[in-house]
């Protein structure tokens, strides 16, 4: 039997399960590295900014799982708590319209842009681990010389302008986020100098 301060989590095992088989056919952008090494470091940074909830931490792990999979809202609701779900659903962006048609890039970035403003710290924090491993995992292919910004439905600049704004939406100058949107924030600024001899 498990207690509080038990250093496994069923909850968060559950979460990494379902993730890893949700994902399980797809890769990271332009490369063959399994997705869930994605959602995975998302949770292992917001451990690092000191962040250990148990249910920020599954939420984490599922970031992806309603927008990229056939997985619904309605599906993890009858297997996590009602705070991670809303989490996922935060996190989740509308790839389609009402009548199933793809929807623009900046449409979708726009949107989710206006929805991240509203939501509680927790669905911040997990927007902000989330962008830094992307902005990070970006640095590193452009390192290596791999064509980065073919991989984006939007031009260099757009892409750096997304990330920015959603670092500001997210944060909101609240001092639990702070350390995550710094790191954010200097990334992008890396990102920027490569995007501008794009």
């Amino acid at each position: 039997m498990m207690n509080d301060q038990s250093l496994f989590s069923p909850l968060v095992e559950r979460a990494m399960r379902i993730a890893a088989q949700a994902h399980r056919h797809h890769h990271r952008k332009g490369s063959d590295l399994p997705y869930i090494t994605h959602p995975a470091q998302a949770a292992m940074i917001l451990l690092r900014a000191g962040i250990d909830d148990e249910e920020i931490l599954a939420a984490a792990l599922l970031h992806d799982v309603v927008e990229d999979t056939d997985h619904t809202l309605e599906s993890l609701a009858a297997e996590f708590p009602p705070k991670v779900v809303q989490l996922v659903a935060a996190m989740t962006e509308r790839k389609h319209d009402h009548d199933g048609r793809k929807r623009s890039w900046q449409e979708r970035k726009d949107e989710h842009l206006r929805q991240i403003a509203t939501e509680p710290w927790e669905a911040r924090a997990i927007v902000l681990a989330d962008k830094l491993h992307n902005l990070g995992s970006m640095l590193v292919d452009l390192e290596h010389g791999e064509d980065v910004w073919s991989r984006f439905n939007a031009p260099p600049d757009r892409v750096v302008w997304y990330h920015r704004e959603m670092i500001a939406a997210a944060f909101q100058d609240d001092p639990r986020l702070g350390a995550l949107a710094e790191e954010c924030s200097r990334l992008v600024g890396c990102l920027m100098t490569q995007a501008a001899g794009a």
